[in-house]
């Protein structure tokens, strides 16, 4: 029994946890990962940083954007955002983390998280309207890799090691 929890929780860690959750609280695992061609345009949307100013989509045209909807409790989303912050210092011409928040209940956390970690790229408080723009996001961490003609040309939700963005945004960078 105790072997079964253990592997129940490293299963957790790695994979992902759904927004929605259960009555007893405890996240439902959920895991995706796809490959997505041109000619899939990223949804616009405009949404208010943690410092209060609004972020569009649109201002980062140009640039690689990493879209990657968390949330301050969910703890693979926790363990991904280090990765994030060193993606945005190595790429940082090339390359915008955009941090798409989706603590509702928990939203008083957020900047003192941000502040802990040291997140380096900006967030934004999430919405639901948003959520359905990208196809309602149904597990987290969920992130879009946008090529710089804002088109959505990958996407996972789980837990995305470093290597394999670092690989995408290099042959990104080599295409430009």
């Amino acid at each position: 029994m105790h072997k079964f929890f253990i592997s129940l929780i490293l299963i957790y860690t790695l994979v992902g946890c759904t927004i929605n959750r259960h009555n007893d609280n405890k996240p439902v695992i959920n895991q995706e990962s796809s490959s997505l061609t041109g000619n899939n345009k990223a949804p616009e949307f405009s949404l208010t940083s943690t410092n209060g100013k609004e972020i569009k989509l649109s201002n980062y045209k140009g640039k690689i954007v990493i879209l990657d909807f968390w949330a301050t409790w969910c703890g693979p989303c926790r363990k991904g955002i280090p990765d994030l912050i060193e993606l945005q210092r190595e790429f940082d011409k090339d390359l915008v983390v955009i941090g798409i928040s989706l603590d509702a209940e928990t939203k008083k956390n957020v900047i003192p998280f941000m502040q802990k970690i040291g997140i380096n790229y900006p967030v934004v408080y999430g919405t639901f309207e948003v959520t359905k723009l990208y196809g309602g996001v149904g597990g987290i961490p969920t992130s879009f890799v946008i090529n710089k003609k804002g088109e959505i040309v990958d996407k996972h939700v789980g837990l995305v090691p470093k290597s394999q963005y670092s690989d995408l945004i290099n042959k990104l960078l080599n295409k430009s």
